[in-house]
């Protein structure tokens, strides 16, 4: 049972005020404020909840289709905007004080002074919370940076010299909140007209470094197809079509946004074996199992020893953590072993003997720059535990670099 259930439970003594609840919850994510407003007003009060500038919003998601004649036969005519390769974030202003937060909620503010710098240059309100994605950004080729170069933005220390190696451009795309009015349960279309009032740009691009995201009104599958391929060749992960009476349903996957990505009309076949390598401590819900992320890395037969590929925290069920961090706790030990060629800045909290190998599949592989194979798994998940299989009978490298070259044809 859920908090959100017991919370329902103890009100009604059943769970029908779960929808009331959750939508209050994704709005206004404070447990203890909401039990306040129930108990100074009444339940029909949290139906009209609004957002509070600095209590993160929890974020919609969108499906996913695999191209354009499929997102014209959901929902019609709309609004297709460009899939970014980067963080999205949520920005909340008030006054000059900023705060940018990230999809886990976590407060980010301190990485990125960079695009707080210019927020209130180019963000016309007073107060405000929008929506938008920061990506990396070459201003010697104007072209925009893969995922796992604009990833090394995500740091906590040497911030500012990072910065300078490593630029952002912010495009906003959504409105959730300005000056006192609420937009979540308004239509796309107006959110976007809205937007489109503060969103200041100066004719000089290179200037500047927020952006309104682009976007085209499409009716015909064929032109959804043609601007999807323009986006992949241009760096980015697809485009995002978005249902122009839909409204935002935070903490939702519904049907008002649609994602079609590169990975979806083109899937890597092969699954690979990787080694865990070690662990992160849990946050937030993965507190009670101790584990949030593992390290996974692949076989370099040559030099006998272990690369890195993917650091996961996402793509396994609650069962899936449960079983690995029995496992990693049974084979955790205190230095790196000699076989694992780890950079700095993917060293986990603990390290692991290399004994337990998990199949992986995963969307894509992409160059990395932090990973140690010099490639990294994108979007990958959990297919099982390889208990079948020796560490030395990890995917070697050879053969991820050769799923590489083929998934580019």
């Amino acid at each position: 049972m859920t908090i959100l259930d017991a919370l329902s439970w103890t009100l009604k003594g059943d769970k029908s005020l779960r929808p009331v609840l959750e939508y209050a919850y994704h709005v206004k994510p404070n447990l203890g404020e909401i039990a306040k407003i129930i108990k100074q007003k009444n339940i029909k009060t949290l139906e009209k909840i609004n957002p509070e500038i600095f209590t993160p919003i929890i974020m919609m998601r969108a499906e996913r289709l695999s191209s354009g004649s499929e997102i014209i036969d959901k929902i019609g005519q709309c609004a297709i905007e460009p899939k970014y390769d980067g963080f999205r974030l949520q920005v909340h202003i008030k006054g000059e004080k900023i705060k940018m937060f990230s999809r886990n909620l976590e407060d980010v503010s301190y990485m990125y002074p960079d695009i707080a710098l210019v927020i209130k240059k180019q963000l016309i309100l007073k107060e405000g919370i929008v929506e938008g994605e920061a990506i990396g950004f070459d201003p010697s080729s104007g072209s925009f940076l893969p995922f796992q170069e604009t990833v090394q933005r995500k740091r906590k220390y040497n911030i500012e010299e990072k910065a300078k190696q490593v630029p952002l451009k912010f495009f906003v795309f959504d409105l959730l909140y300005i000056n006192g009015i609420n937009y979540i349960n308004e239509p796309f279309s107006k959110r976007r007209k809205e937007l489109e009032k503060i969103v200041k740009t100066s004719n000089d691009k290179l200037k500047n470094t927020i952006f309104l995201a682009s976007e085209d009104l499409i009716s015909d599958g064929k032109k959804i197809d043609d601007i999807f391929e323009d986006a992949i060749s241009k760096g980015l992960e697809g485009v995002v079509a978005k249902k122009l009476n839909g409204v935002y349903k935070p903490g939702a996957r519904e049907w008002n946004w649609i994602k079609f990505k590169r990975s979806y009309s083109a899937h890597i076949n092969d699954t690979i074996d990787c080694l865990v390598m070690g662990y992160d401590f849990g946050k937030g819900k993965r507190t009670g199992f101790g584990i949030g992320a593992f390290l996974a890395g692949v076989y370099d037969k040559k030099n006998d020893r272990f690369l890195t590929v993917a650091k996961i925290g996402t793509g396994l069920s609650d069962k899936e953590w449960k079983e690995l961090e029995k496992r990693c706790k049974k084979n955790s030990i205190k230095k790196k072993p000699v076989e694992y060629l780890v950079e700095d800045q993917t060293n986990p909290d603990v390290w692991i003997s290399p004994d337990i190998i998990v199949e992986i599949r995963a969307d894509e592989i992409t160059k990395s720059p932090i990973h140690t194979a010099g490639l990294a798994l994108r979007f990958p998940r959990l297919e099982r535990f390889r208990d079948d299989k020796s560490p030395n009978e990890v995917t070697n490298i050879d053969e991820v670099n050769k799923i590489f070259l083929n998934q580019k044809k």
